[in-house]
């Protein structure tokens, strides 16, 4: 089975998140996927283009989507933003033809672009392609239990009918990742519920009420960590400073320690 993919990195995973990046590559190439990274893509934007006849912060998505196409590949990422914005702009590419035609009218590709390609999530890839069962087998170096709540936040699960990643209400793919990997996932209500994300830098005051509301919510269901996968979820929990504040890691670098990959941090 060719276990061989497009990879869109995307900005933060350069420079702010260097270990969720760091720690997909090196976690992919120990269970055999081959992450190909798209040559000269450009940040997605982070945000998706409210506007619905807004083309032009939605071609760097169709580039990088086309770039996959024309390799053969589906498209691969492990930040939550850039996957909400490269699945979304490929449903309007699928089903909105104003958008279609005038993305590729700009774009000027060899063939025109028509959402072809399948935009995964990491740990997409790793429950359907590499298998729980199969990470299960290799994770050498099991978490022994420790009590980890998964923060989903809102970027992976809504909208729901667009994005499909899991059940936006009552989500499982984090946490049946982390029990393949030996750890004990904790469910907390506020789970999936937003951290404030873009708010953070004109109110801080307001996303540090949220995180943490978060994070005693997590702390008094027993998580003794939290995981995420989304590198602005990742800052807000990060920088509150409070009574209930957990260790906050990201899903790549509790995988690599699971599979005993050097310099994984975290408890042991």
């Amino acid at each position: 089975m060719d276990l061989t993919y497009s990879y869109f990195p995307g900005c933060t995973l350069k420079t702010k998140a260097k270990d969720l990046d760091r720690y997909t590559r090196e976690t992919a190439a120990a269970l055999g996927v081959t992450l190909v990274e798209i040559d000269n893509w450009q940040c997605c934007g982070g945000v998706y283009p409210l506007g619905s006849d807004e083309v032009g912060n939605k071609l760097p998505s169709v580039r990088a989507l086309n770039d996959a196409k024309e390799h053969g590949r589906d498209l691969v990422t492990v930040c939550s933003g850039c996957f909400h914005v490269l699945k979304r702009v490929n449903d309007d590419m699928k089903n909105v033809q104003d958008i279609r035609d005038r993305a590729n009218s700009y774009a000027q590709f060899a063939e025109p672009y028509q959402g072809e390609t399948k935009v995964l999530h990491y740990l997409e890839l790793l429950r359907d392609a590499v298998g729980f069962d199969e990470i299960r087998k290799k994770a050498n170096h099991s978490l022994n239990g420790h009590r980890i709540g998964a923060y989903y936040g809102c970027l992976l699960l809504r909208p729901s009918l667009i994005l499909a990643f899991d059940d936006p209400e009552d989500p499982s793919i984090i946490e049946d990742f982390l029990e393949a990997v030996g750890a004990t996932p904790v469910r907390y209500q506020m789970r999936n519920e937003c951290c404030g994300g873009y708010r953070s830098l004109e109110e801080p005051q307001f996303t540090n009420r949220l995180v943490g509301k978060i994070f005693a919510d997590a702390k008094t269901s027993g998580c003794e960590e939290l995981v995420t996968a989304c590198p602005l979820c990742y800052y807000n929990l990060q920088k509150y400073e409070g009574p209930d504040k957990l260790p906050v890691r990201y899903i790549s670098e509790v995988l690599a320690q699971a599979l005993g990959i050097e310099n994984g941090k975290g408890v042991h």
